[in-house]
């Protein structure tokens, strides 16, 4: 008897026959097998259809480079600060340290996940949210209001005063083996409880083993400073005109005098400056004055709602991640009105799909593999969220966007942390399409949140399971 669960080879042979009758489906096969599946899809209308202006674009400082690592959270939330900086303080250029950041984000999300084995000391290793857990104990991603907390306890620096290294551009061993190493403290943690020691003694052994976390992220990373010095030099466009004004009126009078080629701008200048204060002197924004939104339309997660997501935090006391659902037009609105008014998005999505990395697109009709393939994608928003097709896996920063006749948007400025030999000097472009159907969160300041989204912030929160399709952890 045949098993109707088996392929069948007559059914196999058949599959073959209707390929190779159809010569677009060789064709198709020939520009994929040689150049790969993206290449053969790239649609030249599509793309010609994306030009790289826009009607709003903000002036950023040179383009980031998180290279092999999991920091693009901290890397856009950064981006969007050093764009304040650089227009408050007249800055040519600027960039804070991600490195520093991440060691207290490791020190961090090791502590919490000690603290999350503590509170489910009694639980199966095999349970579901044990097992949530102890999946990536202190791996790289985040969001938000991770960078919010991070910022909030420790401030910030300078690349200078703290710049990468080996372990931070490429983290995977360090991440490796700290995850172990806090995995065999879990188990420990756990025997003992069992053995019976009481929550004071586990949480002395807790501490001991945090000082050996500290020695693996200072072997790793570096410690991180305490103090430090800055300089930058601010461009004074006053002065400028100043001196060429004197060059001018002195070679009228035949007089010259000697260039010495010394750099006259203006100088800022700290010395033994702490994290903390260079963050409340330096930067004009309180990263508490932003909020989450999301846009995910499901059944499940009805909008208009604040949603906390259980086991969530990095910094333990300062609580799990929280999200406000709104429609697509709110969310877009928010966004819009943000960058019109000259401040730069944070924002999560699926990086992956219909996603061009080498020439900058995010677009369905220039990645078009339903041509390719010969099949439609048919999934929705709401669909790709609820079976896990299109989580937030990456976070990158808004810079432009450009309006048409009608008022709407219909491109998007894209500033990523790939380096700027990915895109065009490192920026994408993203079709509204694209930004409607892959785009989950945005942080936005709650100064341009209309009144109902506004009181969302402050609504009594609905508690989600870690599994619980919302949004993921961007890496």
């Amino acid at each position: 008897m045949t098993d109707t669960r088996a392929l069948d080879p007559q059914q196999l042979t058949q599959y073959a026959k209707d390929f190779n009758a159809d010569r677009a489906n060789l064709v198709a096969a020939n520009a994929a097998v040689a150049s790969g599946v993206l290449t053969a899809a790239t649609d030249y209308k599509g793309a010609r259809s994306l030009p790289r202006d826009f009607s709003i674009e903000l002036k950023q400082g040179s383009i980031t480079n998180q290279r092999h690592s999991g920091r693009c959270w901290m890397f856009a939330a950064l981006n969007t600060l050093r764009y304040e900086v650089m227009h408050k303080w007249n800055l040519d250029d600027f960039e804070f340290s991600e490195t520093y950041l991440f060691f207290w984000d490791a020190m961090e999300k090791s502590n919490t996940y000690l603290e999350n084995v503590l509170a489910t000391l009694d639980e199966p290793t095999d349970s579901r949210i044990f097992q949530e857990i102890n999946y990536g104990p202190a791996d790289d991603g985040g969001w938000w209001q991770m960078f919010a907390a991070l910022v909030n306890k420790y401030g910030l620096v300078p690349k200078s005063a703290y710049p990468e290294s080996a372990n931070s551009k490429d983290s995977d061993a360090f991440k490796q083996y700290l995850n172990s190493k806090l995995r065999e403290f879990a188990a420990d943690l756990r025997a003992r409880h069992t053995a019976g020691a009481t929550l004071d003694e586990l949480r002395a052994a807790k501490n001991d083993d945090m000082s050996t976390v500290y020695r693996i992220c200072a072997i790793s990373l570096g410690e991180p400073p305490e103090r430090f010095d800055f300089l930058a030099r601010v461009n004074d466009d006053k002065s400028d005109k100043k001196d060429d004004a004197k060059a001018k009126e002195n070679a009228e009078n035949g007089k010259s005098e000697p260039k010495t080629g010394k750099d006259e701008r203006k100088q800022i200048r700290e010395f033994g400056i702490t994290p903390m204060e260079f963050y409340t002197k330096y930067v004009p924004v309180d990263v508490n004055d932003l909020a989450t939104l999301c846009n995910v339309p499901m059944a499940s997660r009805p909008y208009g709602k604040r949603y906390r997501i259980k086991f969530t935090a990095n910094v333990a006391e300062a609580g799990d991640m929280e999200f406000v659902n709104v429609p697509l037009d709110v969310f877009k609105k928010a966004a819009v009105d943000q960058i019109s008014a000259g401040h730069p998005i944070w924002f999560a999505c699926d990086c992956m799909q219909f996603s061009l990395r080498g020439a900058g697109y995010f677009d369905c009709d220039t990645v078009r593999v339903d041509q390719l393939f010969g099949t439609e994608f048919t999934f929705d928003k709401g669909q790709g969220l609820e079976y896990g097709d299109c989580p937030s896996n990456h976070a990158m920063t808004l810079t432009g966007v450009n309006l048409g006749e009608d008022g709407k948007p219909n491109r998007w400025k894209v500033e990523n942390s790939w380096g700027k030999d990915n895109g065009e000097d490192g920026y994408y472009v993203a079709s509204d399409a694209w930004f409607d159907r892959y785009v989950t969160e945005i942080i936005i300041r709650k100064e341009y949140l209309d009144d109902a989204t506004r009181a969302l912030l402050t609504a009594e929160p609905v508690e989600l399971e870690p599994w619980e399709p919302l949004t993921k952890r961007s890496r």
